[in-house]
C-alpha cells in the first residue's frame, strides 16, 4: 500500500492507540471549543440512578487534559449514570457538537440542555447516542438528532434553541450491566461546512 494511503488510514482510525493530539486551542467561524479539560474551571457532578432507587455507580476524573467517566451500570431499578456541568453558551449558527472519545465499545449519550420545559414545569432532556471503540475517534452529534424526553419518556417539544444552551451531560444507559469507561479529549461545537 503506498505511504499516503497508510497515513490516511491511520488518521481515519483515530491513530490507533497513539496519544491524543493537542485539543484545538482556538475557535473559528466553523468550530467552537467548549471543553478541553486542561483546567478545573468546569465543574462536573455525578448523577446516578439512585435518585430513582437504582444501584448504578459513576464517577469522573480529569488527568492530563482527558476527562474519564467510569463506573458500573446496574439495569435493575434504574439503569443510568451521568456526569453534568453547567455552561451557558450561545451556539447560534452551529449544527451540533463533536467529541473526541474512546471507550470500551459501549454506547454513551450526550445531552445538551437549552432550558426548555414541558407543560411549563418538567425539564426536557435532549440526548443522542454515540458509539465508542478502544481507539480515539471523533463523533459528531447533530442538534437535529437530539431526542426530547422527560424522565425517559419521549415528548413532543420545540426544536432545541442553540442560542440558549445552559448545560452539557454525558450518560450511559445502554441496557447492559457491568463496568464502563469513557475517555473524552475535548468537546466542541461545529458547523456542517467543517
Amino acid at each position: 500500500m503506498p505511504l499516503p494511503l497508510l497515513l490516511i488510514a491511520a488518521v481515519w482510525l483515530g491513530g490507533c492507540d497513539a496519544p491524543p493530539p493537542p485539543a484545538p486551542t482556538q475557535s473559528s467561524p466553523t468550530v467552537r471549543l467548549l471543553f478541553d479539560f486542561d483546567d478545573a474551571t468546569d465543574q462536573w457532578r455525578v448523577v446516578n440512578d439512585g435518585v430513582m432507587g437504582g444501584l448504578s455507580r459513576g464517577a469522573y476524573t480529569v488527568s492530563e487534559g482527558v476527562l474519564t467517566f467510569s463506573g458500573t451500570l446496574v439495569t435493575r431499578g434504574g439503569g443510568f449514570t451521568s456526569i453534568r456541568t453547567p455552561k451557558r453558551v450561545d451556539l447560534s449558527g452551529f449544527d451540533g457538537v463533536e467529541l473526541r472519545v474512546r471507550g470500551s465499545g459501549r454506547e454513551f449519550e450526550v445531552e445538551v440542555d437549552d432550558g426548555t420545559r414541558f407543560r411549563r414545569f418538567r425539564s426536557v432532556s435532549r440526548r443522542a447516542p454515540f458509539p465508542t471503540t478502544a481507539n480515539w475517534q471523533i463523533v459528531r452529534v447533530p442538534f437535529a438528532s437530539l431526542q426530547s424526553s422527560v424522565f425517559g419518556q419521549r415528548v413532543r417539544a420545540p426544536a432545541i434553541d442553540p442560542s440558549q444552551v445552559q448545560s452539557f451531560s454525558l450518560f450511559i444507559a445502554d441496557g447492559q450491566d457491568g463496568p464502563f469507561r469513557l475517555d473524552v479529549d475535548w468537546i466542541r461545537a461545529y458547523r456542517d461546512d467543517t
